[in-house]
């Protein structure tokens, strides 16, 4: 199991940096892309980490940044139908020009979304094994349960176990049978330790000890994401020919982001826990892989924090992208979409392209920390070094509806800390970004190449 990860405190103010910071990225409107000049900012979010304002003053400024949203939302309509071909009728309302209406993507959401990122990334898993679907399920569900104020919340928390316990019960040789044959052993220690906590969960419940249900639903939920791993064979599909001998993540890895922070009085340091997939995006997260092992990323300043996205990866100097050594060229890599339903992503175009304007994307922005690569904006192969962190859930990017969805290559999601991101300012340091696990899912890695 990985051990927890926490973020620092100390108790005297940080020092300010003086370092100034160059120009960065120019953003039409929410898009991240690489091109230079001013940045365009947006209120921030009311972390609870810092002072706390008045409700009046967030209640303002959240009036503030919707006005200003729906002000820009017919400049987005027109930008995304000049990209995309389709008229701005279908992305505007016509009773209010300035209003922003969703996409018809919308129509296919049933129930709420999923915004927790270890579910998104279980979901996100090559597998096709109804049984352990239905154990994960009610487990999943314990969240919404505890949303019930007070014990009242243990009654459903229960009825979510004991269906678990009987999914488990009932499911288990098809569960097994669905494992990889040289992981059998090790997924049936991971059944009995979760037909374990089943148990102790049920006593939780029984001793209403609500405080303590959310550690054991996260500690059950790691045994059925490690059984569902198990049930991944190989790597799934064929990576297209010309992109098979750039770094590739055939698997997942994890990462760990320790961010120095300069100017915040209650936080020093943060260490975010990122974990990558490559099952849905094998270039995307071979390439930041690739580059956190040339330590890339360390030492370089948070270069965008405006409430909407936590950004990087831009070097000092006058290339936007990682200059590779190798044939002193700015690397960069293709878009990269895997769509719910699809064998292997789509490489080249974003959904619109394709016209797949109804279609989900397996790895969707719905989580707060969502890690996806920053390109050009007309460019869809532009991608190189470039990150953001999605963080703020707007009119225009609603989990299961986002504009950002089929247009941007998520490759991962900060599993750990993610909350803390929103603290992070323009100017704080990436101390390092460390591989945690799964580096030996990465094939042609090219730090390895001298030079």
């Amino acid at each position: 199991m990985a051990a927890s990860v926490s973020c620092h405190y100390f108790s005297s103010p940080l020092t300010t940096s003086t370092k100034s910071i160059k120009p960065k990225l120019n953003y039409s409107h929410f898009a991240p892309t690489l091109s230079k000049g001013s940045i365009r900012h947006f209120v921030p979010l009311c972390s609870s980490q810092r002072s706390p304002p008045s409700e009046s003053e967030c209640q303002d400024k959240e009036a503030n940044w919707f006005l200003s949203l729906k002000k820009c939302a017919a400049a987005v309509a027109l930008s995304v139908s000049l990209i995309t071909g389709l008229p701005g009728s279908q992305w505007l309302s016509p009773a209010h020009a300035s209003t922003p209406a969703l996409p018809d993507v919308s129509v296919l959401i049933s129930g709420p979304p999923i915004k927790d990122p270890g579910a998104l990334l279980r979901y996100a898993l090559p597998i096709d094994n109804k049984a352990i679907r239905e154990v994960q399920k009610p487990l999943e569900d314990i969240t919404d349960s505890l949303k019930i104020a007070g014990v009242k919340a243990l009654d459903s928390v229960e009825r979510n176990t004991r269906q678990a316990s009987r999914a488990l019960k009932e499911g288990k040789t098809l569960i097994v049978s669905g494992v990889a044959k040289s992981k059998t052993d090790h997924a049936i220690e991971l059944l009995n330790k979760l037909e374990a906590g089943l148990g102790e969960l049920q006593q939780i419940v029984e001793d209403r000890n609500r405080d303590a249900v959310a550690p054991k639903q996260k500690e059950l939920l790691n045994y059925v994401g490690g059984v569902e791993e198990d049930m991944v064979d190989g790597f799934p599909y064929e990576v297209p020919e010309e992109y098979q001998n750039m770094p590739l993540l055939k698997g997942r890895a994890t990462v760990d982001m320790k961010v120095k922070v300069k100017d915040n009085p209650n936080l020093e340091e943060c260490v975010f826990r990122i974990v990558l997939d490559g099952y849905n995006a094998p270039v995307t997260a071979g390439n930041f892989i690739d580059l956190v092992e040339r330590h890339f990323y360390d030492g370089m300043d948070i270069q965008r924090a405006d409430g909407f996205v936590v950004q990087t990866g831009d070097p000092e100097g006058p290339a936007e992208g990682f200059i590779d050594p190798s044939t002193e060229k700015t690397r960069t890599i293709p878009l990269e979409i895997m769509v719910v339903g699809e064998k292997a992503p789509f490489y080249g175009e974003t959904l619109e392209d394709l016209g797949l304007y109804k279609a989900q994307t397996r790895l969707p922005f719905n989580a707060f920390g969502t890690m996806a690569m920053a390109r050009e904006e007309f460019e869809n192969n532009s991608a190189s070094s470039q990150v953001f962190w999605l963080l703020k859930e707007s009119e225009l990017t609603p989990s299961n509806a986002n504009i950002l969805d089929g247009r941007y290559a998520v490759f991962g999601y900060v599993t750990e800390n993610e909350d803390f991101l929103a603290d992070l300012k323009v100017g704080d340091v990436i101390e390092s970004i460390q591989v945690v696990s799964g580096l030996d899912n990465l094939v042609n890695p090219s730090y390895k190449i001298a030079g």
